[in-house]
């Protein structure tokens, strides 16, 4: 079916067209001079030392792991309340991934009290994902870490420039890594970014993302190198010079649709937080924020009632999501229902509305009538 409002429309123009049209007449279209652009516009936006261009996220999350040692029969302590890529990674290095539960209905992040009590001798590391870009309490989780010794990896995909006590997150553990999925904030198809103030870390993930290579081609044309050494057992990670050029126009854009974003935000909150049925997660959530999604969770319901209201909305062509399916519970993990009873909770009555910088205020009031009209 065709929908009225999507949940996301991409923020494409004529400017995308001609930097992927600049750069098929470059004649450089792997990874070259647009990826080291991008790698530099997007480290100084986060004020970070270095960046790495990836492939994806995913795999930005799998060399973090190999590059700060987490080996076979480590534990990694992650959400479940999370996309599927961020456990999985944990997996690709042979660790064992041990589930935190969520704060509550209304902080969708991971509990560090929880984080706490789940940490034996064989943890090495936290995940934190920053849900919807809305930052964990990162003061609390570094604590965690250092007292036992364990490195972050900030899986903030979903918060580019997300602000957290004057920090962008992905700049405050470790490691960060960042998406450029279709949907997400900076779209470049498939893409992503690791960020570090570590120069070791930087140095091995550039390496392993191309093979292990101690130079790659795009040294070999300018004549920087004649030849290479192969180092490590790396990856085909590497970013390609068409993505970075929609990144860099992309990374142009992305602040006033951050700003364009929260007015939205604002105006959800406003026809929405005096229905009962609602809780409105991170709602007194001043800091500045992505706004990558935007999440509602129904009370006293359950993931049948959720999914009338989703039919109804349906109906009505707006279009919903639900994020996310706890990752427990998929068959690969195996867990049983009630081992994290927030996130379960969650993942039965959340609804994820439309959020997008050319979402128009007559199509949110359209949407939060029709959840009105649902719930009646």
């Amino acid at each position: 079916m065709s929908y009225k409002i999507p949940l996301f429309d991409l923020n494409f123009g004529i400017e995308e067209e001609k930097a992927v049209s600049e750069t098929l007449r470059s004649k450089w279209i792997s990874s070259g001079p647009k990826c080291l652009e991008f790698e530099k516009v997007f480290s100084e936006h986060l004020g970070a030392d270095y960046a790495v261009s990836l492939t994806n996220c995913t795999c930005a999350l799998h060399l973090s792991l190999i590059a700060l040692g987490i080996e076979s029969d480590a534990e990694v302590i992650v959400p479940s309340l999370t996309f599927v890529a961020t456990v999985n990674a944990v997996r690709y290095v042979n660790a064992k991934p041990v589930f935190c539960d969520i704060l509550s209905c209304e902080s969708l992040n991971m509990d560090p009290d929880h984080i706490e009590t789940l940490i034996t001798e064989k943890t090495k590391a936290i995940i934190p994902m920053h849900y919807a870009g809305f930052p964990c309490d990162m003061e609390k989780i570094m604590s965690i870490a250092k007292k036992n010794n364990l490195s972050v990896i900030e899986d903030a995909c979903h918060g580019p420039l997300s602000e957290y006590k004057g920090k962008k997150l992905g700049t405050i553990g470790d490691i960060g890594c960042f998406s450029f999925f279709s949907n997400k904030n900076i779209s470049t198809g498939e893409g992503g970014m690791i960020v570090t103030n570590n120069k070791a870390v930087f140095e091995r993930i550039k390496n392993l993302r191309s093979h292990g290579m101690t130079t790659v081609s795009y040294d070999r044309a300018k004549g920087h190198a004649t030849s290479y050494d192969i180092t490590d057992l790396g990856y085909n990670y590497r970013m390609d010079d068409i993505r970075a050029s929609l990144g860099l126009t992309q990374i142009k854009k992305l602040l006033p649709d951050l700003k364009r974003r929260a007015e939205i935000r604002d105006l959800y909150i406003s026809e929405l937080k005096s229905i009962e049925e609602i809780i409105i997660p991170f709602e007194k959530n001043t800091g500045f924020v992505s706004n990558y999604i935007f999440p509602i969770v129904l009370k006293d319901s359950n993931a049948i009632k959720r999914d009338r209201l989703r039919n109804i909305l349906k109906d009505r062509f707006i279009q919903t999501s639900i994020h996310y399916p706890p990752v427990h519970l998929f068959s690969i993990y195996g867990y049983k229902n009630g081992s994290l009873p927030v996130t379960e909770n969650v993942g039965d009555n959340e609804i994820t509305l439309p959020m997008y910088g050319n979402l128009s205020d007559e199509n949110v009031h359209y949407i939060t009538e029709s959840i009105k009209k649902g719930l009646l």
